[in-house]
């Protein structure tokens, strides 16, 4: 049957299971007493809808609060054991794969690191297909139970439908790559069961909006700061965020190359991969045959070297050791002009979207953030519109190096859940039923 505003009853109940899982979800464990005012559904509606989603095994009880004179009111919750979900960040110096059940609690994870061929296709695929069977292994999960694999990719994602997704990574030196048909030839796991690939800023956004720094924020802006620059646009109107090239914007014309190939990129200069080049460029001595977390870790050291017992600052206030060392004037160098290039790099986001927040995550976004975040703000302030700037704050993400990961399993779940917590339905075999036409030509539009 079919409503005036063309909404099928069978359209409102997923609307009404998807209502009441995401309710249980954020602000659970619930009663159903509780849950009609949170979700706006009657009371019938309500133990209709509940009593569905627990004959299901997606909804179950968390024990009970007293009432004002009535029976104790039984608490709701959703059940881990409803689904399961695998994330992967393919991210600069390895392979990150977590399986977690519906409550996002992580079973098992599976890392592979990444060679100086870090981005050869057939090894990513190959550290992505090994690991998936390892978290199932591990944790003893049948793959007929995955609500779907998430994966984060660097790079412009295309979803088509002849091939899957598709990655345009031109940085890692990726053409149209069908990530998603490479991962099916071997059926590694059931046709019914979903891939969502997708930028690893916007999983990183859909994290932080879910569960970290952006939760409440009507528009924010999240930054993935690794060895390249990325970021993730979330509004109201761009509810689950879209993937910005925010690396690619120019900053200097004519200036140093970017890995892209084009001239002054952001990228050229904020990412990890250039700030450690421009070290060496300069007479740095990064350490080598290390990956870039450990370089840029030497990097801070040689800057910021920890203080001696006395604090390690004589009068001219360069910072030394108790032994005698000084901070490398180079390395601070650079360190301090990268600041003003994020910052100039946030300004144009603020002007741009005017965000009620930016949040800075990635492995080196946050390594750095304890020193970068106060000079990363005062130059975004100064570059910005008085306006906008006065409105946004920038902080440092809150969920640590695994919120890429996390926001990637978030991409099955979000859409489980838009499904009311049903699984996508097989696509039929062959032609419709005439009547079942009749009926979609007679629906209003």
């Amino acid at each position: 049957m079919t409503g005036r505003n063309g909404r099928t009853v069978r359209d409102l109940r997923r609307a009404n299971r998807t209502a009441v899982l995401q309710r249980l979800y954020f602000d659970g464990p619930l009663s159903r007493f509780e849950l009609g005012p949170a979700t706006g559904l009657s009371s019938g509606s309500i133990s209709n809808v509940v009593a569905d989603l627990v004959a299901d095994g997606l909804v179950e009880e968390a024990g009970s609060v007293d009432s004002d004179g009535g029976r104790p009111r039984i608490l709701l919750r959703v059940a881990p054991a409803g689904g399961h979900m695998i994330g992967v960040d393919v991210g600069e110096t390895r392979v990150r794969i977590e399986l977690f059940d519906l409550t996002l609690t992580e079973l098992a994870r599976a890392e592979r690191p990444l060679e100086q061929s870090r981005y050869e296709v057939d090894g990513i695929v190959a550290h992505i297909r090994e690991g998936v069977a390892e978290v199932l292994a591990t944790a003893g999960v049948d793959a007929g139970r995955l609500l779907g694999v998430g994966i984060g990719v660097p790079g412009i994602v295309e979803h088509t439908p002849e091939r899957g997704a598709v990655v345009h990574g031109q940085t890692i030196g990726w053409d149209a790559v069908p990530v998603e048909a490479l991962l099916r030839e071997g059926a590694l796991l059931p046709e019914s069961v979903p891939y969502f690939i997708d930028n690893g800023a916007k999983t990183l956004g859909q994290a932080e909006m879910w569960f970290g720094g952006g939760r409440g924020a009507h528009s924010a802006v999240v930054v993935l700061f690794g060895s390249g620059v990325g970021a993730c646009l979330v509004t109201p109107e761009v509810e689950h965020g879209r993937a910005v090239e925010w690396g690619h914007l120019t900053v200097r014309v004519r200036g140093r190359r970017c890995r892209c190939g084009a001239l002054g990129c952001l990228e050229a200069y904020a990412g990890a991969e250039a700030l450690l080049e421009r070290w060496r460029e300069q007479g740095g001595r990064p350490p080598e045959n290390v990956d870039e977390e450990t370089a840029l870790t030497a990097m801070l050291t040689a800057a910021y070297p920890p203080a001696g017992p006395d604090g390690g600052r004589p009068a001219d206030g360069v910072e030394t050791a108790g032994a005698g060392r000084t901070a490398d004037p180079v390395a601070l160098a650079v360190l301090e002009e990268t600041a003003e290039y994020l910052g100039a790099g946030l300004s144009d986001l603020i002007n741009l979207f005017q965000p009620e927040r930016i949040l800075i995550g990635g492995w080196a976004g946050l390594q750095l953030g304890a020193r970068f975040l106060p000079a990363v703000r005062r130059h975004a302030t100064a570059y910005a519109l008085r306006h906008p700037a006065q409105k946004v704050t920038v902080e440092l993400g809150r969920l640590g190096p695994d919120a890429v990961t996390v926001g990637a399993a978030i991409l099955p779940l979000a859409d489980f859940f838009g499904r009311g917590g049903r699984r996508p339905e097989p696509a039929p075999t062959g032609p419709a039923p005439a009547w079942r036409t009749v009926l979609e030509e007679r629906a209003p539009r």
